[in-house]
């Protein structure tokens, strides 16, 4: 452990925090938030990450049903228990709750006060949603269309006084530097310090997965060799003027806040070694974790560039209905059972994509039932519902006894359900106008940055060809023996993270291991551990100060989660598939 850094000039740091890393996270913890302290101090600032790629189709499919809506509504009841304390406490609250309708949800955040008895200044951020300039911007016929905005509009909200600022599609690190530019000051100019901001916006956007929540490593959190049964605390950071910060969690709250803990978070789903925002490029191969103290993580070293002269854009378009059905084949002749029903059963179908996916074949002689089966998945999908309706199923159903021994289904075949397909676009600066509506009803358009630069596709990419491994490797062993792993989805494209362990060994061991992964891991190298991307374009970056690197897998998943057919459809496991997988590890390594 090491004594925390300096203060450094300026204002003091900004204590804030998170609350919800997904539309559907834990309803309490903008209560618990607001109402828990660190060191004796309250937050400052209360975040609240609510939009996802799949996120917006869900809004999107709402706002079909009812144009009021469009936002985030568990958003609105944590309010109802939280606003009164927060204005008590001076937390002020920033959340990306309000999707396809920040004007409605800033509406309902008013009409929830005057049910409290309290005045609160509530501003919205806008500008985002491009729907109604789809055709003209080259996007297609678009359920949603929403570019992703940067913190300048957080920040003039937060500067005029507002209390509650609910903002469209920014994204997900900008709520942290908005509020971080309204406390500090900063100006477009200041690359570090909005880079480190980032950093820190990254670390707290996903909730409790930056203090233990789905980390590789979670059986180092467990107390006594059982579970912890606290829930997980949500994380918080205390961000400096000059872009450093030191991540922690709320005292008496469940969890761990580690270095290990801070980098599963810090690699998941990004791209590369340069993370592109609207204010910033932050370059991750220049962060450095130092575990400063029980729960304390500083983060530190951060570098920043101009931004990139074009804004990402989220598209959903509805792509269809689809629907699934699994067979359950048991004991012998599971390969002949499942070639006799898919044969019974594909002259029947007329969906436009039929995928078949088998689970892994039992052992032999397996002692229960259930673990001497396996499943047999037909996953349909049809612009149109009806070939994947009761065209789909009852061919099925009909096979019940005239099919292979044994034949059942895991449950009875369902209705056609709808589903989306993510597109990713680039739009130009001024095809977007960023804007906000003050708590007076003033409209402020926020002005861009005026440098810009394009990112290099190639920074930090692992050289090729790297230097091989030694020789002297004579242990098969699971990759995940000293490596953790982080993966997860970017569009159609999945992302695994991987880095050597903070397990307490020797410093010269850990760089020796570090070093080891470098070379290891080798887009070839990917495709032979992960068959399933054998045939598609694999990327390695490398993260030094972070012993990582950054695998991404284009097109693993299609046109995005809601259209994926994978058994994960949104990558979650398969950096867990990839720890486990057999590698050959140097002796002195282990």
């Amino acid at each position: 452990m090491t004594n925390d850094p300096a203060p450094s000039t300026g204002p003091a740091p900004l204590l804030v925090g998170n609350c919800s890393g997904f539309y559907g996270d834990r309803l309490a913890a903008m209560r618990e938030m607001v109402d828990g302290t660190t060191g004796g101090r309250s937050l400052d600032v209360l975040t609240g990450d609510y939009l996802a790629e799949l996120t917006m189709l869900i809004l999107g499919k709402d706002t079909m049903k009812d144009p009021s809506l469009g936002y985030a509504r568990t958003f609105v009841r944590q309010l109802e228990e939280s606003l009164g304390l927060a204005l008590e406490r001076g937390v002020r609250i920033v959340a990306n709750a309000g999707g396809l309708n920040p004007a409605g949800l800033a509406a309902k955040v008013r009409e929830v006060a005057a049910g409290l008895g309290v005045e609160v200044a509530v501003a919205h951020v806008e500008g985002d949603d491009l729907r109604a300039k789809a055709a003209e911007l080259g996007l297609g016929d678009a359920l949603t269309a929403n570019a992703y905005l940067g913190g300048a509009g957080i920040a003039a909200a937060l500067r005029e006084g507002a209390q509650v600022v609910v903002t469209g599609r920014v994204t997900d690190a900008s709520l942290v530097v908005g509020a971080g530019m309204a406390h500090h000051g900063w100006t477009f100019e200041d690359h570090d310090a909005l880079a480190g901001a980032v950093v820190a916006g990254h670390v707290l956007e996903c909730g409790t997965q930056a203090t233990g929540g789905n980390f590789s490593g979670f059986r180092s959190l467990w107390v006594d060799g059982e579970p912890d049964p606290r829930p997980l605390g949500f994380p918080l950071a205390e961000l400096a003027a000059d872009g450093s910060s030191v991540v922690s969690k709320h005292d008496g709250t469940g969890g761990a806040v580690t270095v290990d803990t801070v980098t599963a978070q810090l690699v998941y789903e990004i791209q590369g070694a340069q993370y592109l925002n609207p204010d910033v490029t932050t370059h991750l191969d220049t962060v450095r974790l130092t575990q400063l103290d029980t729960d304390r993580v500083g983060i530190s070293g951060v570098r920043g560039s101009a931004p990139p002269p074009r804004l990402k854009v989220c598209v959903n378009e509805l792509g269809g209905w689809r629907n699934s059905l699994e067979l359950v084949l048991t004991g012998l002749d599971l390969d002949a059972k499942a070639h006799w029903v898919r044969a019974q059963l594909e002259p029947h179908l007329r969906a436009t994509s039929v995928t078949w996916t088998h689970t892994a074949s039992p052992l032999a002689d397996a002692d229960t039932e259930e673990g001497a089966s396996c499943l047999l998945r037909c996953t349909v999908m049809d612009p149109e519902p009806g070939p994947v309706g009761k065209a789909f199923t009852a061919p099925a159903v009909e096979l019940a006894l005239g099919s292979y021994p044994g034949f059942t289904m895991t449950g009875p075949p369902g209705t056609p359900t709808p589903y989306g397909v993510y597109r990713p676009h680039l739009v130009a600066r001024d095809a977007v106008e960023h804007a906000v509506v003050h708590a007076d009803g003033r409209r402020e358009v926020l002005a861009d940055p005026t440098a810009t630069a394009d990112p290099d596709p190639d920074a930090g990419r692992r050289p090729s060809p790297y230097p091989a491994p030694q020789d002297s490797v004579n242990r098969r062993m699971p990759l995940g023996t000293f490596v953790h792993a982080r993966s997860g989805d970017k569009g159609g494209d999945a992302n695994i993270g991987l880095w050597v362990a903070h397990d307490g060994s020797p410093d010269e061991l850990y760089r020796a291991r570090c070093t080891w992964l470098a070379k290891l891991m080798s887009p070839r190298k990917v495709r032979e551990l992960l068959p399933e991307a054998r045939d598609l374009d694999v990327d390695v970056f490398l993260l030094p100060h972070l012993g990582a690197v950054n695998v991404v897998v284009h097109g693993l998943l299609g046109d995005g989660v809601a259209a994926s057919t994978r058994f994960d459809p949104q990558a979650k496991g398969l950096g867990e598939w990839l720890r486990s997988r057999i590698v050959h590890i140097q002796e002195n390594l282990l």
